[in-house]
């Protein structure tokens, strides 16, 4: 057991009375502190003893380590200068959106310890496009690649949804060396409808038009299989750059005992339990496309060879959210040294 799992992480879970959020918060608040002092983030630096795995170029970005943050973690891009420090290869913030919204009601955000798993029906919580374009035109350069996860505004029409990211997409098409694409989470009315051949297609074209910098599409893991091919179809033919699989599940399978009381929450499911499941439909995209669409690997990741299997099922690259909320930050450094 680790320094964080004895002792940070038991103090993190206490927070407000066991609030999840309040969790997040806090570590959030205490990382964008340090952010803010570059002394800080080098003596973070020191203190993780950062590993750095092999270099990377995927979809003309080059990667120092192919081990990034996951989108959620720092929607809103307020601890960025933190994150490298910690070994991250590249981060990922948002989702964003063009309206600014507060998310769904709390509670939202709740933990299956026993699953080493989260639920999360946050919606969107974002201080909008806007917002995020001018804290990072603050921030500056990140010695990282920065991707930006897109969304849909809840109160935007599904049939407005095109100019709705695109309003997001021209604010912030500056500042990411990737645009992700988020048509999977399970928290925005319909919004997974845009899955859908046709309206992903419309969307996918739209943006790609938009920017020359690569855009990626964000795949549910709930997916069938004929959905899969169809959504992959339609990323090479409307010029995206790759596909990030996969987002939150809605399903509940492969939870211990004790945290079947909590699996009737709505909202998406991540952890451990979605492992299998994520690595299943990374190979998938992989053997369809016959590795010449690159795919970031999300979902599950709690250990090196958790990230193994995402690579040796066809993963570019990996992100991380849950398994560093049980793991801590020792995880990172673990998977980069695995790979150097």
């Amino acid at each position: 057991m680790t320094a964080y799992q004895r002792w940070a992480r038991p103090v993190l879970f206490r927070l407000g009375r066991g609030d999840a959020e309040a969790a997040h918060e806090t570590t959030l608040r205490s990382l964008a502190q340090v952010a803010r002092r570059p002394a800080a983030v080098a003596a973070l630096a020191r203190v993780s003893r950062a590993a750095v795995a092999k270099p990377r170029t995927v979809f003309g970005v080059d990667f120092p380590s192919p081990v990034g943050l996951a989108a959620g973690m720092d929607k809103d891009g307020r601890a960025l200068a933190a994150w490298p420090a910690l070994g991250f290869g590249f981060i990922e913030v948002g989702t964003v959106t063009a309206h600014p919204q507060p998310g769904n009601d709390r509670p939202r955000l709740f933990r299956l310890k026993g699953s080493q798993a989260v639920i999360n029906r946050m919606g969107f919580n974002n201080a909008g496009a806007a917002a995020l374009a001018d804290r990072l035109e603050r921030t500056g350069p990140l010695p990282v690649p920065l991707g930006i996860s897109l969304g849909k505004s809840k109160v935007t029409p599904l049939h407005e949804a095109i100019n709705d990211y695109l309003t997001s997409l021209r604010l912030l098409a500056s500042y990411g060396d990737y645009f992700a694409v988020n048509v999977s989470s399970p928290n925005t009315p319909g919004l997974r409808t845009l899955q859908d051949k046709d309206q992903l297609a419309a969307l996918v074209k739209a943006l790609t038009a938009e920017t020359d910098k690569p855009v990626l599409v964000k795949l549910a893991p709930d997916l069938t299989d004929d959905a899969i091919a169809e959504a992959v179809e339609v990323c090479g033919t409307g010029g995206a750059a790759g596909i990030i699989a996969t987002n939150t599940t809605l399903a509940r399978t492969n939870l211990a005992p004790g945290d079947v009381a909590l699996a009737d929450q709505p909202g998406g499911l991540s952890g451990r339990p979605l492992t299998r499941r994520a690595v299943e439909v990374v190979a998938r995209i992989h053997q369809l496309t016959g590795g010449e669409l690159p795919i970031i690997g999300v979902g599950g990741i709690s250990g090196p060879r958790d990230a193994k299997a995402m690579f040796d099922a066809g993963a570019s690259l990996i992100q991380v959210y849950t398994g560093l909320i049980y793991q801590g930050p020792g995880l990172i450094r673990d998977i980069n040294k695995s790979l150097a």
